[in-house]
């Protein structure tokens, strides 16, 4: 269909729209013409994703001279498959009514290991070994020698790929990753190196969120998108920690000795360069002298790692003179090394500040601020001129140099945070060392800084408000869409007692009580007696959730659930976890029916869908509240209330309730599925309001403060109704569905008529 909004012609691939579809693109339309920044709340299953690239296409297409790029950072790479077919239909359809002015490019990004075409490379287990692989056959100086000894193996695809030089393009078209490889094949070109020289002239790139968010990365391959993009953070509830991990390092006792091991293999290589081409090292010294201007030069091959501080945080200036020589940075290094590992061998848990701790690292250690800060390029450099290509080993020293850049750069956001043990097994000795970054705000800042719009939108960002806080900026849209729907579809529950009239909850002064684990029991075996298909239930951890099962093992009431159906659990394993889900399916697909457990914060809570038979109930045991005598999380929290003044208990709720809705929103994944939504704590009562709108709109009075019984008695009278035959369009006079008739029809306040 093909509608307006004001001065935009929309082009959309379906017949019909929803309407909170159509109201999300007028929010987004005002949000572009404002060039500003926005947060938007849109229901799972209401086709998201569809109605941002529609808009932002079609915006483009109506303002030639705006030449807008959009950028749109997924989670994992299915979410970005499935973008890029979304976007292949839509672009179909533009093609189709526009000709070829619709043409444009659209490239998915990724890592080698999901790009790289060379079954050699491929071998590799890991995505560290793969990225080494390659370079072991594209580095200049790999090539180099290959042109005078035959013998020395190189890529064949990046080889063809440089030949072709400028003639090396991809048509105009939509590219998942799937079609980048067989084009590359077919073509004889690399796909990945083909990919990131597309990057710059494409219309729409879709990749992860680190290609923006970790400066490691993002120096390299986003330095070049120009200042008119629009920035789409997909599913971006959990943006703020995707900011803080990627400014934060931990050092264990592993990682110093494999430092150790990296400096004595670089010392060995330093040596042998002094005797056969000294002349490299001093071309580099000279080159140290006058600054690091050379970053920018590098061939693509080589250019691999840029710094790990914000680009705007280093200065363009010459490294101090105390490392310029080689030999001296590794001296400096091992006395790094040596100080952590002294620093490691402590009997109390530490915290401090970084300016504290650069003060104690200079005057045990002799080694400045300056130097600290510089230490990252400096082996970088160091590891280019010695032309070591196996940079999978070299991990380690990486990580040390790192840890020293951060703690050099930045005074205030960060704590060093020391622990002899880990909280919850205090036997084992296992110290470990974290530079832990606080602020958010400062790794998605230059994001905010240098692009015209930035669009923050997911199914749960409630509550809505703490987001411009916790990333410090200032939205110019802030909005939460409810779900239009025909029937009510979904049934959220707040279960707060067993059949016994005893409360359950996780509390930690409650959760291992055999009444409440008994009663926990109970209410998922009523359950899988009266729900078909299948089940997913939600731990808080996965110590709970082992314990849990152990107990309902011993007492039977496993053995009575598997009586109804059958139970798959998700580990920390991804290979497990994924033949689980293949089997929960399986289960579910030929009616024997299923139940999966799963943990809150899991990979299975963030990223699977249980749409339709898959998933007509889920069971939220507890609040997923983080473990908050964890010293970083503490450190976050001071820090929030000192800086952003958010109090302990709003960021903590905040961030528990998200993670529940993101949890009990995996059941509905369409307007014509339906779900109910069990949460199982007393204490979940007082912080309702805190969901999701879509989710509270359901929620009525006479689904709160239920008992088992009472629960499974209102399960039953709802599935009961929605096995009625349903109309999509809508009776009643309720429509969820608009053709482009209704939208001509709507005036500028005939939005809620057409609706009621």
């Amino acid at each position: 269909m093909k509608f307006q909004i004001e001065d935009v012609t929309v082009y959309f691939p379906y017949d019909y729209i929803y309407p909170e579809q159509y109201s999300y693109m007028i929010e987004l339309k005002r949000a572009l013409d404002a060039k500003g920044h926005c947060l938007l709340e849109m229901p799972t299953g209401t086709g998201k994703t569809i109605a941002l690239l529609s808009l932002i296409t079609s915006y483009s297409l109506s303002k030639p001279e705006t030449s807008i790029k959009l950028i749109y950072c997924t989670r994992t790479v299915h979410e970005m498959e499935k973008t890029l077919a979304e976007l292949k239909l839509l672009h179909n359809y533009q093609i189709k009514h526009l000709g070829p002015q619709a043409r444009l490019l659209a490239i998915g990004l990724s890592s080698r290991k999901n790009l790289c075409v060379n079954p050699t490379v491929l071998a590799a287990e890991n995505r560290d070994s793969v990225d080494a692989g390659c370079r072991k056959l594209t580095a200049s100086w790999v090539r180099a020698m290959a042109a005078e000894n035959p013998n020395v193996p190189t890529c064949q695809f990046f080889e063809n790929y440089e030949r072709a030089a400028s003639a090396a393009v991809l048509p105009p078209g939509v590219y998942t990753l799937q079609d980048l490889r067989v084009f590359g094949k077919e073509k004889g070109w690399c796909p990945y190196f083909l990919a990131r020289h597309m990057v710059q002239f494409a219309n729409v790139v879709v990749y992860s969120y680190q290609y923006l968010l970790d400066p490691k990365v993002a120096g390299i391959i986003s330095k070049e998108m120009q200042k008119e993009s629009v920035v789409v953070f997909d599913e971006a509830h959990n943006i703020d920690n995707v900011c803080i991990e990627a400014l934060s390092v931990s050092v264990r006792r592993q990682t110093l000795e494999g430092a150790t091991r990296n400096l004595n293999r670089i010392s060995q290589e330093i040596d042998r360069f002094k005797a056969t081409d000294a002349s490299r090292l001093r071309a580099e010294y000279n080159r140290l002298v006058e600054g690091l201007a050379l970053r920018g030069n590098l061939p693509i091959t080589d250019n691999w790692l840029s710094n790990p501080a914000l680009p705007d945080d280093i200065l363009k200036e010459a490294v101090p003179g105390n490392i310029r020589r080689a030999e001296h940075f590794l001296h400096v290094l091992r006395r790094l090394v040596q100080y952590l590992r002294g620093r490691l061998d402590t009997e109390n848990v530490e915290k401090e500040s970084p300016v504290s701790f650069v003060a104690s690292i200079n005057s045990h250690a002799g080694i400045d601020q300056k130097t600290l800060k510089f230490c990252y390029d400096r082996l970088h450099s160091l590891m280019l001129t010695l032309e070591i290509t196996d940079t999978d080993e070299f991990l380690h020293i990486q990580t040390i140099c790192d840890f020293a850049t951060l703690v050099g750069t930045y005074g205030r956001g960060f704590s060093i945070i020391i622990e002899p043990f880990d909280e919850r097994m205090p036997h084992i000795p296992d110290p470990i060392l974290q530079l832990s970054c606080h602020d958010a705000s400062l790794a998605i800042k230059p994001v905010f800084d240098r692009f015209q719009s930035v669009v923050i939108t997911s199914g749960t960002l409630s509550p809505i408000d703490l987001y411009p806080r916790l990333l410090n900026f200032h939205p110019v849209v802030s909005r939460s869409f409810t779900m239009s729907l025909t029937r009510d579809c979904i049934c959220p529950m707040v279960l707060t007692r067993g059949s016994d009239q005893l409360p359950v909850s996780t509390k930690f002064d409650m959760r291992s009580d055999p009444g409440v684990v008994r009663n926990y029991g109970k209410l998922l075996l009523e359950m899988v007696s009266v729900v078909p298909d299948g089940i997913v239930c939600f731990f808080v951890s996965y110590s709970y959730r082992d314990g849990i099962i152990n107990t309902w093992n011993d007492s039977g009431i496993l053995k009575e659930i598997m009586q109804h159906k059958l139970v798959f659990i998700e580990t920390q394993d991804v290979v497990e976890t994924t033949l689980a889900l293949d089997n929960y399916r399986k289960a579910c697909d030929c009616g024997r029916g299923a139940v999966f457990f799963s943990v809150a914060r899991g990979k299975v809570a963030e990223g699977i869908d249980f749409d339709r038979h898959y998933g007509r109930l889920v069971i939220m045991f507890g609040v997923p509240f983080q473990y908050t005598l964890g010293k970083i999380l503490l450190a976050r929290l001071e820090y929030l209330r000192d800086t952003f003044q958010i109090k302990e208990g709003d960021f903590l709720t905040f961030d528990a309730l998200r993670q529940a809705a993101q949890c009990v929103g995996r059941v509905i994944r369409s307007k014509a599925d339906y779900g109910m939504m069990i949460f199982a704590d007393k204490s979940r009562h007082d912080k309702r309001s805190k969901l999701p709108s879509w989710i509270l709109s359901h929620l009525r009075d006479v689904n709160l403060n239920l008992s088992t019984d009472m629960a499974l008695h209102i399960a039953k009278e709802f599935l009961r109704k929605m096995a009625q035959p349903y109309e999509k369009i809508g009776g009643s006079g309720r429509k969820t569905l608009l053709s482009e008739e209704d939208l001509e029809k709507m005036g500028d306040g005939g939005m809620d008529e057409m609706l009621y």
